[in-house]
């Protein structure tokens, strides 16, 4: 079954193609890859996805919806979460607010309701409060001890696991990775492996940017190659280490095995 359809995606910035009648589709409970150089359009295809910047043509379809042209609250009301390729947090909150903003859009109270504090506002909170604790938990000793630090005292790594978090408390069917391992050393990358395995477990579907061959190579079930806006190269992670064209595209040169640092 499919999750995400993505039609004859275009998008131009002032004459330059970021995406060029792109097509593609993201299996539901899979983990897939975006990969390609910078510049190929890969954050421009999750900003497309998520409606924070509308493509110009073709069709994006999640669950058999189109979202092409839905809002960015829309699509996340939908099961669809995402992280930022620069890190993205309410750094004057705290760890467990930043997790409890994330989500506000499944809760119900309101201005009114805020105000005048019914009983089921309180009852409200005190379950977002336990589900926010419950996804730090997956984070362990890396945020969990830390929910009432702001979050721009936290170590960079723990700013990208904030994020994940963040995006995970909402419980997404779909969620959308950017770049997680950036900046991270060897160690906190296998942490970032063995959290993806795990979400994959939860039921979670995975579409990630990745620019460490390593992780790509590691947890994907699909890759999708993408150079200058169009895919080029779709495969298993061993199709793809062999393939002449990605080898070219990211290497300069044929006849090369990608490289896995």
């Amino acid at each position: 079954m499919t999750i995400l359809q993505v039609e004859d995606v275009h998008k131009e910035f002032g004459g330059l193609m970021a995406l060029k009648n792109l097509s593609l589709s993201v299996p539901k409970g899979g983990i897939v890859s975006l990969i390609g150089p910078n510049g190929a359009g890969k954050t421009t295809l999750f900003n497309c996805i998520t409606g924070t910047l509308p493509a110009e043509s073709g069709i994006i379809r999640y669950a058999g919806q189109d979202i092409s042209r839905a809002r960015p609250h829309d699509v996340a009301a939908m099961g669809v979460a995402r992280t930022f390729q620069h890190i993205r947090l309410f750094k004057s909150m705290t760890v467990l607010q930043n997790l409890l903003v994330g989500n506000h859009h499944r809760t119900k109270t309101g201005l009114a309701s805020a105000l005048l504090r019914p009983a089921w506002v309180g009852r409200e909170e005190e379950e977002s409060r336990q589900k926010a604790l419950g996804t730090l938990a997956l984070f362990k000793e890396r945020l969990l001890p830390r929910i009432n630090d702001r979050a721009d005292s936290l170590s960079y790594a723990n700013q990208r696991r904030l994020e994940i978090a963040r995006a995970l408390v909402s419980e997404p069917d779909l969620l959308l990775l950017d770049e997680p391992t950036a900046g991270m050393n060897p160690h906190e990358t296998q942490g970032i492996v063995d959290l993806i395995y795990e979400l994959k477990e939860r039921g979670h579907t995975v579409f990630v940017i990745e620019h460490k061959m390593r992780v790509v190579m590691t947890v994907s079930d699909r890759v999708i190659v993408l150079d200058h806006g169009e895919k080029i190269a779709e495969g298993t992670p061993d199709e793809i280490a062999t393939n002449e064209e990605v080898a070219e595209a990211y290497m300069g040169r044929r006849d090369r095995r990608v490289e896995v640092d």
